[in-house]
Order: structure tokens, then sequence, then C-alpha cells
């Protein structure tokens, strides 16, 4: 019988936003595998899962999910990674990996899927989407993500905030990921493209830390990595106006 490989969305951090189906699959699994740094800590998909399962079917793997300057280091952290879920599943039939938001949304999964297809020829590979940090910080803050004909543009500011500022200059929602460390840049950015105004960010949602405020507050010092903003479209005409 083949091996099934199934990526879970466990949503933001709220465990009460995990899927029934997403639910169902962790439980299905014979093994759920949660991705942890290099420091060995427990991480927002471990802490979510455990609502839903015991700690002994859970097994941390290691991955360099903060290393982006030294290739060399985080090629080697894939392969390990890739090693050791390949391993789980030659010994197990069904081996779910838990990500935060959606597993084919900026998720670990899509990488390591593609290496464990390398090393375990057959393997099927399933997901199952979960609600994302743009879903759960529009519900919370009360943003509308789009309107009518209205595009909606996601950016990782890890990409630079170049990046950020052009998708600002466009039209439409426009929402950042990861920016956190670039906080101040961020700030300016919506400074420039006069979208700072009506901007909201939020980090650590559905979790006791968790902090939702206008993106004016912005005072430039450093935020939670995993911070989600959200830049609502300049909406004008009323209701209905962008249909």
């Amino acid at each position: 019988m083949s091996s099934h490989l199934v990526g879970v969305g466990v949503g933001p951090g709220d465990p009460e936003l995990v899927t029934v189906k997403g639910v169902n699959a962790l439980r299905a699994a014979e093994v759920v595998v949660v991705p942890v740094m290099d420091t060995g800590e427990r991480g927002r998909a471990e802490a979510t899962v455990l609502h839903y399962v015991g700690a002994e079917k859970v097994v941390r793997v290691v991955f360099a999910l903060n290393e982006r300057t030294d290739r060399a280091r985080r090629e080697a952290a894939w392969d390990a990674a890739g090693e050791r879920v390949a391993g789980l599943l030659r010994s197990h039939g069904r081996v779910a990996f838990a990500t935060i938001g959606d597993p084919n949304v900026y998720s670990t999964f899509t990488y390591l899927a593609q290496t464990v297809g390398e090393l375990v020829p057959g393997t099927v590979v399933e997901t199952v989407p979960g609600i994302t940090a743009m879903q759960d910080l529009a519900a919370r803050s009360g943003a509308v993500l789009t309107e009518g004909t209205e595009p909606l543009t996601l950016v990782p500011v890890t990409a630079g905030a170049a990046v950020l500022k052009d998708a600002l200059n466009g039209p439409g929602t426009v929402v950042a990921y990861k920016f956190g460390r670039q906080a101040a840049e961020v700030a300016e950015a919506l400074r420039e493209t006069g979208r700072l105004d009506d901007a909201v960010w939020g980090s650590a949602l559905g979790l006791p830390e968790e902090s939702v405020r206008a993106a004016a507050e912005l005072d430039g010092g450093p935020l939670p990595y995993l911070s989600t903003l959200i830049a609502p479209a300049r909406r004008e005409g009323g209701r209905g106006g962008k249909l």
C-alpha cells in the first residue's frame, strides 16, 4: 500500500480555528510531525495540535525555519528533515504534517513534500486547508479583505520592503506577512503610499499575548516575526461601489 503524507493547516494559533476535516486528519494519522527550530522549542503548530491528539503521537522535526543567509546550512537541514519524515513514512502508513495557516500558502510543507517524494517514491501527498492569518486578522479587526472587483495582493516582507511598496502603490487590498523585523520600513512604505490610516496589524492571533492594533501606532520598534498587516483597498462611491 502507498504511504500517505498529509499536510494539515492548523490555522494561525487559535485551536478553535482548526477545521473539522483538519482534526479528523490529525487523528487518523499514525504520527503527527510538527516543525521546530533548532532550539527544540514547542512551536505554534505543536501547541495547536496538542488540543486534539496526545503528545505520544507527536514527533518534532527540526527545520532551519529562520535560516536565510547560509544556503548550505539550510539545504542540509532540509535534507535531514526530509530523511526523518521519510523514515517515519517507511514505518507508518499515514503521516500528518501540521503547519500553521494553510499548507499551500508560504508553508514548510511544500518543500518537505518535494523532498519526501524523491526519497519515498509512490508517496501520496494530500493537503487539508487551514484558516490563514489574514482571514483571522480581518475577522478580529473588522477589516474587509475584498469587495466587488478588487484584487488582493499577499506579500512576504522577507522579499524586501520595496516589494511591499510596489504592491501598496497598486489597487486593492495588500496583506503583508512576516514583517516584524522590518516594521520601520513597513510603516514608512504605508506613509509614503497614503495607506497608513486604514491599515491594521496583528500578532499572536488567538493566543493570550494577542495584539491587534492600528498600523498608525507602529513606532518603528521590532514586532514578532509572524506579524500580519492588512492595508485595505481605497474605497469610494459608497456601498457596492466596486461592483
